[in-house]
Protein backbone atom coordinates (compact mmCIF):
# COMPACT_ATOMS: atom_id res chain seq x y z
CA UNK A 1 0.00 0.00 0.00
CA UNK A 2 0.93 3.22 -0.43
CA UNK A 3 1.60 5.66 3.12
CA UNK A 4 3.38 9.03 3.73
CA UNK A 5 6.68 7.83 5.80
CA UNK A 6 8.05 10.46 8.07
CA UNK A 7 11.68 10.36 7.77
CA UNK A 8 12.64 13.46 10.30
CA UNK A 9 11.36 16.94 10.59
CA UNK A 10 10.26 18.13 6.90
CA UNK A 11 10.99 14.53 5.47
CA UNK A 12 8.05 12.97 4.54
CA UNK A 13 7.84 10.38 1.74
CA UNK A 14 5.10 8.17 -0.12
CA UNK A 15 6.41 5.09 -0.48
CA UNK A 16 5.11 1.67 -1.10
CA UNK A 17 4.88 -0.30 2.09
CA UNK A 18 3.37 -3.78 3.48
CA UNK A 19 -0.92 -3.49 4.19
CA UNK A 20 -1.36 -3.86 7.73
CA UNK A 21 -2.54 -7.36 8.80
CA UNK A 22 -5.90 -7.59 10.07
CA UNK A 23 -5.29 -7.57 14.08
CA UNK A 24 -7.42 -10.36 16.25
CA UNK A 25 -11.06 -9.04 17.08
CA UNK A 26 -10.55 -5.78 15.17
CA UNK A 27 -11.22 -4.18 11.26
CA UNK A 28 -8.71 -3.12 8.70
CA UNK A 29 -10.11 -0.02 7.25
CA UNK A 30 -9.97 1.49 3.60
CA UNK A 31 -9.07 5.33 4.21
CA UNK A 32 -10.91 7.26 2.40
CA UNK A 33 -10.39 10.85 3.90
CA UNK A 34 -7.79 11.42 6.10
CA UNK A 35 -7.58 15.55 7.34
CA UNK A 36 -4.44 17.72 7.37
CA UNK A 37 -4.46 18.44 11.18
CA UNK A 38 -2.33 21.26 12.23
CA UNK A 39 -1.09 19.27 15.10
CA UNK A 40 0.01 16.80 12.08
CA UNK A 41 1.97 19.81 10.15
CA UNK A 42 3.96 20.60 13.63
CA UNK A 43 4.63 17.46 14.72
CA UNK A 44 5.95 16.50 10.59
CA UNK A 45 8.24 19.51 10.43
CA UNK A 46 9.81 19.00 14.21
CA UNK A 47 11.72 15.82 15.93
CA UNK A 48 8.36 14.84 17.03
CA UNK A 49 9.44 11.16 17.42
CA UNK A 50 13.02 11.93 19.09
CA UNK A 51 14.57 9.99 15.61
CA UNK A 52 12.16 6.98 15.88
CA UNK A 53 11.69 7.33 12.40
CA UNK A 54 9.86 6.37 9.65
CA UNK A 55 6.63 7.33 11.45
CA UNK A 56 3.32 7.28 10.18
CA UNK A 57 1.02 9.89 11.45
CA UNK A 58 -2.39 11.26 10.23
CA UNK A 59 -5.68 11.32 12.94
CA UNK A 60 -8.88 12.98 11.22
CA UNK A 61 -9.39 9.61 9.74
CA UNK A 62 -12.88 8.21 8.22
CA UNK A 63 -12.92 5.10 5.21
CA UNK A 64 -14.62 1.94 4.83
CA UNK A 65 -14.31 -1.35 6.62
CA UNK A 66 -11.84 -3.59 4.24
CA UNK A 67 -11.16 -6.65 6.15
CA UNK A 68 -12.57 -8.10 9.89
CA UNK A 69 -11.24 -10.46 12.51
CA UNK A 70 -13.42 -13.86 12.52
CA UNK A 71 -14.28 -12.96 16.15
CA UNK A 72 -15.31 -9.20 15.84
CA UNK A 73 -19.13 -8.87 15.78
CA UNK A 74 -19.65 -4.64 15.72
CA UNK A 75 -18.70 -4.41 12.27
CA UNK A 76 -19.06 -5.57 8.62
CA UNK A 77 -17.18 -5.33 5.32
CA UNK A 78 -18.47 -2.08 3.44
CA UNK A 79 -19.43 -0.47 6.50
CA UNK A 80 -18.85 3.20 6.71
CA UNK A 81 -16.80 4.84 9.54
CA UNK A 82 -15.55 7.71 11.20
CA UNK A 83 -12.74 6.94 14.08
CA UNK A 84 -12.15 8.79 16.93
CA UNK A 85 -7.88 9.17 17.86
CA UNK A 86 -8.16 8.82 21.41
CA UNK A 87 -10.06 6.40 23.39
CA UNK A 88 -11.19 6.74 27.40
CA UNK A 89 -11.30 3.98 29.85
CA UNK A 90 -14.63 5.48 31.00
CA UNK A 91 -13.70 3.94 34.67
CA UNK A 92 -10.69 6.11 36.11
CA UNK A 93 -11.59 9.26 38.09
CA UNK A 94 -11.68 12.00 35.57
CA UNK A 95 -13.88 9.69 33.54
CA UNK A 96 -16.32 9.14 35.95
CA UNK A 97 -16.87 12.89 36.80
CA UNK A 98 -16.70 14.19 33.02
CA UNK A 99 -13.47 14.72 32.17
CA UNK A 100 -12.47 12.14 30.01
CA UNK A 101 -10.04 14.04 28.04
CA UNK A 102 -8.06 14.10 31.07
CA UNK A 103 -8.12 9.68 31.15
CA UNK A 104 -5.42 7.89 33.11
CA UNK A 105 -5.73 4.98 31.26
CA UNK A 106 -5.91 6.75 27.92
CA UNK A 107 -5.47 4.91 24.31
CA UNK A 108 -3.42 7.46 22.26
CA UNK A 109 -4.03 5.90 18.75
CA UNK A 110 -0.89 8.51 17.37
CA UNK A 111 1.49 6.33 18.66
CA UNK A 112 1.32 3.40 16.32
CA UNK A 113 1.10 3.72 12.85
CA UNK A 114 -1.58 6.59 11.69
CA UNK A 115 -4.14 7.38 8.55
CA UNK A 116 -1.54 8.85 6.17
CA UNK A 117 -2.10 6.03 4.33
CA UNK A 118 -4.38 3.69 2.38
CA UNK A 119 -5.13 1.17 5.06
CA UNK A 120 -5.65 1.75 8.94
CA UNK A 121 -6.27 -0.77 11.64
CA UNK A 122 -8.77 -0.50 14.38
CA UNK A 123 -7.98 -2.38 17.25
CA UNK A 124 -10.48 -4.07 19.53
CA UNK A 125 -9.74 -1.96 22.29
CA UNK A 126 -10.88 1.05 20.16
CA UNK A 127 -14.22 -0.93 19.28
CA UNK A 128 -14.83 -1.72 22.97
CA UNK A 129 -14.60 1.90 24.40
CA UNK A 130 -16.98 3.13 21.71
CA UNK A 131 -15.14 5.42 19.37
CA UNK A 132 -16.04 4.63 15.95
CA UNK A 133 -18.87 6.23 14.77
CA UNK A 134 -21.06 5.35 11.62
CA UNK A 135 -21.02 8.15 8.61
CA UNK A 136 -24.91 8.04 7.16
CA UNK A 137 -25.07 7.57 3.54
CA UNK A 138 -25.53 11.00 2.46
CA UNK A 139 -22.61 12.14 4.44
CA UNK A 140 -19.28 12.41 2.76
CA UNK A 141 -15.94 11.13 4.00
CA UNK A 142 -14.28 14.05 4.04
CA UNK A 143 -17.25 16.33 5.63
CA UNK A 144 -17.06 13.26 8.43
CA UNK A 145 -13.77 13.73 8.71
CA UNK A 146 -14.06 17.46 10.70
CA UNK A 147 -15.54 15.31 13.58
CA UNK A 148 -12.29 14.99 14.83
CA UNK A 149 -10.99 18.57 14.87
CA UNK A 150 -14.13 20.03 16.07
CA UNK A 151 -14.75 17.91 18.96
CA UNK A 152 -12.41 20.11 20.85
CA UNK A 153 -13.76 23.16 19.65
CA UNK A 154 -17.00 22.38 20.44
CA UNK A 155 -16.25 21.13 24.03
CA UNK A 156 -14.35 24.41 24.70
CA UNK A 157 -17.02 26.60 24.13
CA UNK A 158 -19.75 24.32 25.98
CA UNK A 159 -17.19 24.67 28.77
CA UNK A 160 -17.04 28.62 28.77
CA UNK A 161 -20.41 28.43 27.74
CA UNK A 162 -20.17 30.64 24.63
CA UNK A 163 -24.14 32.19 24.53
CA UNK A 164 -26.15 34.82 23.22
CA UNK A 165 -25.91 37.88 22.42
CA UNK A 166 -21.81 37.71 23.94
CA UNK A 167 -18.70 39.70 22.05
CA UNK A 168 -15.80 36.71 21.06
CA UNK A 169 -12.79 37.29 20.11
CA UNK A 170 -10.97 34.76 18.46
CA UNK A 171 -6.86 35.23 18.07
CA UNK A 172 -5.62 33.55 15.00
CA UNK A 173 -7.35 33.10 11.56
CA UNK A 174 -6.09 28.93 10.79
CA UNK A 175 -8.78 26.25 10.29
CA UNK A 176 -9.47 25.93 14.79
CA UNK A 177 -10.21 29.74 14.38
CA UNK A 178 -12.78 29.68 12.01
CA UNK A 179 -14.16 26.97 13.57
CA UNK A 180 -14.54 28.67 16.28
CA UNK A 181 -15.48 31.74 14.64
CA UNK A 182 -18.70 29.31 13.43
CA UNK A 183 -19.33 27.93 16.64
CA UNK A 184 -19.44 30.99 18.68
CA UNK A 185 -22.50 32.41 15.54
CA UNK A 186 -24.08 29.26 15.92
CA UNK A 187 -24.34 29.28 19.68
CA UNK A 188 -25.75 32.66 19.72
CA UNK A 189 -22.31 34.86 20.26
CA UNK A 190 -23.23 39.06 18.77
CA UNK A 191 -20.27 39.70 17.25
CA UNK A 192 -16.68 37.75 16.65
CA UNK A 193 -13.63 40.05 16.36
CA UNK A 194 -10.69 37.85 14.62
CA UNK A 195 -7.24 38.59 15.24
CA UNK A 196 -4.21 37.54 12.95
CA UNK A 197 -1.28 38.47 11.29
CA UNK A 198 -1.94 36.72 7.78
CA UNK A 199 -4.34 38.91 5.48
CA UNK A 200 -5.65 36.46 3.55
CA UNK A 201 -6.39 34.10 6.62
CA UNK A 202 -8.19 37.11 7.85
CA UNK A 203 -10.43 37.48 4.68
CA UNK A 204 -11.63 34.27 4.23
CA UNK A 205 -12.97 34.00 8.12
CA UNK A 206 -15.32 36.58 7.27
CA UNK A 207 -17.43 33.61 5.12
CA UNK A 208 -17.43 32.09 8.66
CA UNK A 209 -19.77 34.78 10.31
CA UNK A 210 -16.60 36.97 11.52
CA UNK A 211 -17.83 40.62 12.53
CA UNK A 212 -14.58 42.35 12.73
CA UNK A 213 -10.90 41.51 11.42
CA UNK A 214 -7.70 42.76 13.05
CA UNK A 215 -4.29 42.35 11.21
CA UNK A 216 -1.84 42.39 14.80
CA UNK A 217 0.83 43.81 12.06
CA UNK A 218 -0.38 46.62 11.21
CA UNK A 219 -2.83 47.83 14.90
CA UNK A 220 -2.15 47.24 18.00
CA UNK A 221 -4.97 44.28 18.52
CA UNK A 222 -6.16 45.33 22.14
CA UNK A 223 -6.65 49.19 21.58
CA UNK A 224 -8.44 47.52 18.27
CA UNK A 225 -10.65 45.34 20.48
CA UNK A 226 -11.39 48.01 23.02
CA UNK A 227 -12.36 50.62 20.71
CA UNK A 228 -14.91 47.64 18.62
CA UNK A 229 -16.21 46.89 22.06
CA UNK A 230 -16.97 50.56 23.40
CA UNK A 231 -14.11 50.34 26.16
CA UNK A 232 -15.13 47.53 28.00
CA UNK A 233 -13.03 44.25 26.21
CA UNK A 234 -14.85 41.03 25.20
CA UNK A 235 -17.00 38.54 27.07
CA UNK A 236 -14.61 36.47 26.16
CA UNK A 237 -11.51 35.95 24.36
CA UNK A 238 -10.41 32.71 22.56
CA UNK A 239 -6.36 32.05 21.94
CA UNK A 240 -5.85 29.37 19.27
CA UNK A 241 -2.61 29.94 18.22
CA UNK A 242 0.64 29.33 19.50
CA UNK A 243 2.05 32.59 20.18
CA UNK A 244 2.99 33.35 23.71
CA UNK A 245 2.61 36.92 22.92
CA UNK A 246 -0.94 36.50 21.90
CA UNK A 247 -1.66 34.36 25.34
CA UNK A 248 0.00 37.86 27.06
CA UNK A 249 -2.08 39.98 25.27
CA UNK A 250 -5.06 38.36 25.43
CA UNK A 251 -5.87 38.92 28.96
CA UNK A 252 -6.16 43.09 28.12
CA UNK A 253 -8.81 42.01 25.37
CA UNK A 254 -11.19 40.72 27.90
CA UNK A 255 -14.04 42.29 30.16
CA UNK A 256 -13.71 42.85 33.66
CA UNK A 257 -14.99 39.18 35.08
CA UNK A 258 -14.23 38.44 31.45
CA UNK A 259 -13.30 34.76 30.54
CA UNK A 260 -9.81 34.43 28.59
CA UNK A 261 -8.87 30.62 27.09
CA UNK A 262 -5.56 29.07 25.95
CA UNK A 263 -6.71 26.87 23.56
CA UNK A 264 -3.82 26.74 20.73
CA UNK A 265 -0.38 25.13 22.56
CA UNK A 266 2.93 26.78 22.51
CA UNK A 267 6.48 25.50 22.11
CA UNK A 268 7.37 23.09 24.88
CA UNK A 269 9.56 24.69 27.22
CA UNK A 270 8.13 28.19 26.28
CA UNK A 271 6.85 30.44 29.08
CA UNK A 272 4.29 33.03 29.02
CA UNK A 273 4.45 36.33 31.00
CA UNK A 274 0.85 37.52 32.27
CA UNK A 275 0.11 40.57 34.84
CA UNK A 276 -1.44 38.77 37.25
CA UNK A 277 -2.14 41.95 39.29
CA UNK A 278 -4.61 43.06 36.51
CA UNK A 279 -6.05 39.23 36.34
CA UNK A 280 -6.64 39.79 39.99
CA UNK A 281 -8.23 43.07 40.11
CA UNK A 282 -10.41 42.86 37.09
CA UNK A 283 -11.78 39.01 37.97
CA UNK A 284 -10.72 37.41 35.14
CA UNK A 285 -11.41 33.45 34.63
CA UNK A 286 -8.23 31.98 32.73
CA UNK A 287 -8.83 27.96 31.35
CA UNK A 288 -6.49 25.93 29.62
CA UNK A 289 -8.50 23.77 26.93
CA UNK A 290 -6.72 20.61 25.94
CA UNK A 291 -9.35 17.57 24.20
CA UNK A 292 -13.22 16.41 24.59
CA UNK A 293 -14.92 14.02 26.78
CA UNK A 294 -16.74 10.96 24.89
CA UNK A 295 -19.78 12.94 25.16
CA UNK A 296 -18.44 15.94 23.46
CA UNK A 297 -16.81 13.90 20.94
CA UNK A 298 -19.95 12.12 19.91
CA UNK A 299 -21.97 15.77 20.01
CA UNK A 300 -19.14 17.23 17.93
CA UNK A 301 -19.17 14.67 15.12
CA UNK A 302 -23.22 14.91 15.17
CA UNK A 303 -22.88 19.18 14.37
CA UNK A 304 -19.77 18.19 11.84
CA UNK A 305 -22.22 16.03 9.64
CA UNK A 306 -25.07 18.35 10.03
CA UNK A 307 -26.32 21.17 7.00
CA UNK A 308 -25.85 23.86 9.79
CA UNK A 309 -21.95 23.93 10.04
CA UNK A 310 -21.98 23.54 6.59
CA UNK A 311 -18.47 21.79 6.57
CA UNK A 312 -17.49 21.91 2.75
CA UNK A 313 -16.70 25.66 3.09
CA UNK A 314 -13.69 24.77 5.70
CA UNK A 315 -12.44 22.04 3.02
CA UNK A 316 -10.64 24.10 0.59
CA UNK A 317 -8.38 21.71 -0.67
CA UNK A 318 -8.71 18.02 -1.14
CA UNK A 319 -5.41 16.45 -2.72
CA UNK A 320 -4.11 12.97 -3.37
CA UNK A 321 -1.70 11.62 -0.38
CA UNK A 322 0.84 11.95 -2.74
CA UNK A 323 0.63 15.63 -1.97
CA UNK A 324 0.73 15.85 1.29
CA UNK A 325 3.32 18.05 1.05
CA UNK A 326 1.99 20.70 -1.08
CA UNK A 327 -0.71 20.42 1.36
CA UNK A 328 1.44 20.91 4.14
CA UNK A 329 3.11 24.30 2.24
CA UNK A 330 -0.82 25.45 1.14
CA UNK A 331 -2.03 25.28 5.04
CA UNK A 332 1.41 26.87 6.40
CA UNK A 333 1.21 30.01 3.93
CA UNK A 334 -2.67 30.36 4.56
CA UNK A 335 -4.28 30.17 1.68
CA UNK A 336 -5.52 26.64 2.54
CA UNK A 337 -8.03 26.67 5.16
CA UNK A 338 -8.55 22.96 5.78
CA UNK A 339 -6.56 20.15 3.65
CA UNK A 340 -8.13 16.57 3.10
CA UNK A 341 -5.83 13.91 1.63
CA UNK A 342 -7.31 11.03 -0.36
CA UNK A 343 -4.79 8.27 0.27
CA UNK A 344 -7.06 6.24 -1.96
CA UNK A 345 -7.00 8.60 -5.30
CA UNK A 346 -3.80 8.45 -7.15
Amino acid sequence: MQAALMYGPNDIRVEEIDRPECPEGGFVLKVMAVGLCGSDIRNLTTDSKSGKYPHIYGHEITGIVDEVSPSCKEYNIGDRLYIYPADHCMQCEPCRTGHSEMCENLGNNLDRPGGFAQYYTVLPRQIARDVIYRIPDKISYDRASLGEPLSSVYACQENIDVGFGETIVIIGAGPIGCFHAKLAKLRGAKKVIMIEINDKRLETAKQFGVDHTINSLNENPIQAVRELTDGKGADKVISANPSTQAQAQAIFMAKRTGIVVFFGGVAKGALTELDTNYIHYNGLWIYGHYGSNSMQVQKSFELAISDEFEAEKFITHVLPLSEINKGIALTKSGEAIKVVLHPNEF
